[in-house]
């Protein structure tokens, strides 16, 4: 697994490119999964596939690949003298694992009408908190690791649980005992604090800005409340083995907006355990 994470960070890459109104950096990793981030020069417009996307007065701008994005894309930069420059962007595919559990009780795999009204609420309410535009600039900082340990579960791998395929695992597992402290990986704020939902149990969203955020689950306890600024570093919950889980661990996702991203491109190997 650990070889896993290191080959997918190797693509890790700093790209440096040219056009009429100046030069454009890319910083990330281009394969699927990975956040990448930007600078043009101030005043640009910048879009993805002809699709618009945010950028800050000093020309920074994010975007994500998802798990099984296309391998072509085009970024687009418009000059502040309407100069209009095209770079191809061409993504390494990713190869993910299959991972089979057993054990989860009768509840969750065929949970009850009510049980399925609760689970789609939850939905509901954290595909708002992701969907949220902060215009923060957190999203600029080096992100840490919320929590150090064994990593148990990858990014992209598709879970077989009682022998049943289910959607593939959006986040990174650490496995860590019960009441473990969970940190802030970078500055933002809460969008979202629910100590029990029915899937992911104790959950918690901190917005980084500009549609990057952070998603914790299977928490035992939130130390923080939505609407709390939180800083790098900060503790703001436990790990715990609540929801749909077979023991402790903390599950971390990161997102931009929609499209879920990998936690460990961003961040790197991981270090000894804290």
């Amino acid at each position: 697994m650990e070889l896993i994470v290191r080959r997918v960070i190797s693509f890790f890459i700093l790209i440096f490119l040219s056009f009429s109104s100046g030069a454009l950096e890319l910083r990330g990793a281009l394969t699927q999964g990975s956040l990448i981030r930007g600078q043009a020069e101030p005043g640009a417009q910048v879009k993805l596939n002809g699709e618009a996307i945010p950028v800050t007065e000093q020309g920074a701008f994010v975007f994500g690949f998802g798990r099984d994005a296309p391998l072509i894309h085009t970024l687009t930069v418009i000059g502040e003298d309407g100069a209009v420059d095209t770079h191809p962007l061409t993504l390494a595919k990713r190869e993910y694992r299959i991972q089979r559990i057993e054990g989860i009780a009768q509840r969750i795999m065929s949970p009850s009408p009510e049980d399925q009204a609760r689970a789609v609420q939850d939905a509901q309410a954290s595909r708002a908190a992701r969907e949220r535009f902060e215009p923060r600039l957190d999203w600029q900082q080096s992100f840490i690791w919320p929590v150090t340990g064994r990593i148990s579960g990858v990014y992209g791998s598709q879970r077989v649980y009682n022998g049943e395929p289910r959607n593939p695992h959006f986040g990174v597992d650490i496995a860590r005992p019960t009441g473990t402290p969970v940190v802030a990986p970078a500055d933002g704020v809460i969008t979202l604090a629910v100590p029990d939902m029915f899937y992911s149990g104790g959950t918690l969203i901190i917005d980084h800005g500009y549609g990057v955020s952070s998603t914790f689950i299977h928490l035992s306890e939130l130390l923080v409340a939505e609407g709390s600024e939180v800083k790098q570093g900060q503790v703001v919950a436990k790990v715990g083995a609540t929801g749909r889980v077979t023991g402790p661990h903390l599950d971390w996702r990161l997102n931009w907006h929609h499209v879920r991203l990998d936690p460990a491109l961003l961040v790197g190997p991981m270090p000894e355990s804290r």
